[in-house]
């Protein structure tokens, strides 16, 4: 596996990018519930409300935006994921922790694969889902199999 960016693609950030029908719903579930950070955030933007969620300083980004009246938005898909890699089981026990203590219930995965390793998974108010992983992709070996359910 190749640690860096091909020569000819001197990428310096990510950003991904999906619609939502719920831009408020939304907002609270990613910023107040899940807690992440929001980077950017605007309304009536050229008929664009958005918002851009991640971390300070790394070059990881999630863009939300709604547009339209009202809004379109493709169907969720069960293999259209926001995977976080969290540092434990520990982490990911917090994480789900706080979103329970939100209101927000875990969903069982279409693929066993994550409950097999302890992820657990979340649907936002859009219907994607969020995996909590108890492990750091690239960093820590992955766990071997976990009781379903994770938390």
């Amino acid at each position: 596996m190749t640690h860096t960016w091909p020569e000819h693609l001197a990428v310096g950030a990510v950003r991904f990018a999906r619609p939502t029908a719920h831009y408020d719903d939304v907002l609270t579930f990613y910023a107040d519930d899940l807690g992440l950070p929001v980077l950017a955030r605007w309304r009536d933007h050229d008929g664009y409300d958005g918002v851009v969620l991640g971390l300070p300083g790394t070059p990881v980004h999630m863009e939300i935006t709604q547009h339209g009246t009202p809004p379109r938005v493709p169907a969720p898909h069960p293999e259209n994921q926001l995977v976080l890699y969290l540092r434990g089981p520990e982490a990911r026990d917090a994480a789900v922790r706080r979103l329970e203590e939100r209101g927000r219930r875990p969903v069982a995965p279409a693929n066993p694969y994550w409950a097999r390793h302890g992820a657990v998974l979340f649907e936002d108010p859009d219907g994607w889902l969020v995996v909590l992983a108890p492990w750091v992709f690239g960093s820590d070996p992955q766990p071997g199999d976990a009781p379903v359910g994770g938390a």
